[in-house]
């Protein structure tokens, strides 16, 4: 991942064309709602070590030793955030559930490499100030939250269509920009505003997201890009040094 100082005008100059609702964390969810999170969550890691497992055995791309060791450092992460998540779920416990001490935190160019794993080599497009890079982020949620929109871009966006990783400091704080090459439809708006998620896995990843970003006291919004894209932009606020 290279650092770039150049293009933050191109965040600045996104439209804003919907921003989800804060939702705030409640201290008990039924277990319907549970069990669909934790599937929906258990399919980011799964695909990462898909993925990762898949360049390792590529014979046709011979890998350096150093790529294999970034690529074995990324598979154990992902392997670390599934069993934390299967943890949680033993316990009864989930990724809407508050959680009693503040998260530890994490230089966030490190969770911008493994959402960058998610996507093929040739499609993906990865931009972070060097201040974005190091800036702190807490650890699990915003893997969750990278991966999910991450998932989101490929599934959405053209077969085929590259998908965009950006970071920079905005204002008094964090801003990451997912984007792809689709379009801003009314199922997009539609899921950025819902107070609770629809039965089933339509939109409940957004859903998620917005959880997970509320929790930190973020926000969520959509921008329509030209000549076409779409981009789903996390706004954090500033959560002090690194633990």
């Amino acid at each position: 991942m290279r650092a770039r100082q150049g293009w933050q005008g191109w965040l600045r100059g996104l439209r804003r064309t919907g921003s989800g609702p804060g939702i705030a964390p409640s201290p008990a969810v039924d277990a319907d709602l549970l069990l669909r999170v934790m599937c929906h969550e258990f399919r980011t890691p799964v695909s990462a070590l898909t993925s990762l497992t898949r360049a390792l055995a590529d014979d046709h791309r011979p890998l350096t030793g150093a790529d294999r060791r970034a690529v074995s450092a990324l598979a154990r992460d992902q392997a670390v955030h599934l069993q934390g998540l299967l943890r949680d779920a033993t316990a009864g416990a989930g990724v809407l559930t508050p959680m009693a001490d503040p998260e530890a935190t994490v230089p966030l160019a490190g969770l911008l490499r493994e959402a960058a794993a998610l996507v093929p080599a040739g499609r993906r497009r990865v931009r972070a100030t060097r201040r974005a890079a190091s800036w702190p982020v807490p650890a699990g949620r915003t893997r969750q939250v990278l991966g999910n929109l991450v998932e989101n871009a490929l599934r959405h966006g053209p077969a085929g269509g590259h998908v965009g990783l950006y970071a920079a400091l905005r204002g008094p704080g964090l801003s990451i920009v997912v984007t792809n090459e689709g379009r801003v439809d009314d199922g997009l708006l539609v899921a950025l505003r819902r107070p609770a998620p629809v039965v089933g896995m339509s939109g409940l990843g957004l859903w998620i997201v917005r959880h997970l970003v509320a929790a930190d006291g973020g926000a969520l919004r959509a921008h329509r890009l030209r000549p076409r894209g779409v981009a789903l932009e996390v706004l954090l606020p500033a959560v002090g040094p690194l633990r």
